[in-house]
């Protein structure tokens, strides 16, 4: 079995010694000093309540360790959800009901590049997403994909195998404008080729 490491940060020093006593007992983690910041997997920050220093505590461990956080708190609302994971939470643990098995998994998912979330925190998140698409985003032709409406509906006509005159008599557009559309995309991903834009968009769910 793999090690990971862990870097625990708590603004109460007992609870920093209680989180780091579960994971001592899990055959499959280190608890790593506060000296080895630059050899850690996974980071666990634990606070009473989402302050001004938690957050300053959340983004200089963004900004120092690109690693993956886990939140242990005792409550969290939606701005400040928002907030958390703009700072590279991936797991949020309430304190009354962090354990030895659930620590454990919440660093495993975040290690694995996962998540762990309560489900209201989830609903909370897809609902702020909802409403950014709906009311910032869908109004100035933006997607939460990064692509303009209008670049998916060129690249949903690329994948079903139109060229690009089919495409441009197919949406009513210029040739000319197609062709920008299309190399448009190829340089904000760095994409070698049509071939490459279609195989990209499909596998990060784009189209």
């Amino acid at each position: 079995m793999a090690e990971t490491r862990v870097l625990v940060q708590a603004t109460d020093p007992l609870v920093g010694v209680g989180l780091s006593s579960y994971l001592a007992m899990h055959p499959g983690i280190t608890v790593v000093e506060a000296k080895d910041r630059d050899s850690f997997d996974v980071t666990i920050v634990a606070a009473e309540r989402f302050t001004a220093a938690t957050v300053r505590a959340l983004r200089l461990t963004a900004a120092t360790a690109a690693r993956p956080v886990v939140l242990v708190i005792t409550d969290i609302d939606e701005a400040q959800l928002i907030t958390a994971v703009e700072c590279g939470v991936v797991a949020i643990l309430p304190r009354a009901s962090v354990n030895q098995e659930r620590l454990v998994q919440s660093i495993q998912a975040a290690e694995s590049g996962g998540g762990m979330m309560p489900p209201h925190l989830i609903g909370s998140l897809l609902e702020h997403f909802r409403r950014l698409q709906r009311e910032v985003l869908l109004p100035n032709g933006l997607t939460l994909s990064g692509l303009t409406t209008r670049e998916i509906e060129v690249l949903r006509l690329m994948a079903d195998g139109l060229d690009t005159t089919e495409i441009a008599e197919e949406i009513r557009y210029s040739v000319r404008t197609v062709k920008t559309i299309i190399y448009g995309v190829m340089d904000r991903y760095q994409l070698r080729n049509r071939s490459h834009v279609v195989a990209y968009a499909v596998r990060a769910g784009l189209i």
